[in-house]
């Protein structure tokens, strides 16, 4: 039998187990029985408190994006320019660890075959953009280079380079340094 949670407890619950099974399998290989089973209650429960399996699976893309957005922004303080790339840069590095988190973004990005996941990941990764630019006052390029490192260090997280000890994983999982991005201008860019 289940143990008694509020609403909002079990709900949390729910999603905490619903983003592991989400991250492992993606929208189409994840099992809403596994999460129910899990979780200690039944499958039309699961369908009550979330609507459908999509729309579980959108809520947490959402929010692993959000962290990512929420953090860069904390990060960068009243920084800008540069230093706060910098700052921003050395957040979202460190949110790399959580791979639960990683691999739902990676697997929102999958998933972009399905038009209602292909747009709400650009509206998460339109507003990552935007937390990126306005943060930085940045140009666009180099708002976008710093996104595609950002991208490379993603794969490289999902891959575990970090267990892997050859050339090419040293090269990933260099720490991005804050001089990096200054040359990488508009007018660099022609």
């Amino acid at each position: 039998m289940a143990e008694r949670m509020s609403g909002s407890e079990r709900r949390a619950q729910v999603l905490a187990i619903a983003a592991e099974e989400f991250a492992e399998h993606g929208l189409h290989g994840a099992s809403t029985e596994a999460i129910a089973r899990r979780a200690g209650i039944t499958q039309p429960y699961v369908f009550r408190m979330f609507g459908t399996k999509k729309a579980l699976f959108l809520e947490l893309v959402g929010t692993a994006f959000e962290r990512v957005s929420d953090g860069m922004r904390e990060a960068a303080g009243t920084r800008d320019g540069l230093d706060a790339l910098s700052a921003m840069g050395a957040q979202y590095f460190d949110l790399l660890a959580d791979r639960t988190w990683l691999l739902l973004q990676l697997q929102g990005f999958a998933a972009c075959g399905d038009p209602e996941v292909k747009d709400a990941v650009r509206a998460c990764f339109a507003r990552m953009w935007d937390t990126t630019e306005s943060g930085t006052e940045l140009e666009p390029v180099t708002v976008k280079t710093f996104l595609a490192y950002g991208m490379l260090l993603n794969v490289g997280a999902a891959m575990d380079v970090e267990q892997v000890d050859q050339t090419w994983a040293d090269g990933i999982r260099t720490r991005i340094q804050p001089g990096l991005f200054a040359h990488i201008t508009a007018e660099t860019n022609r």
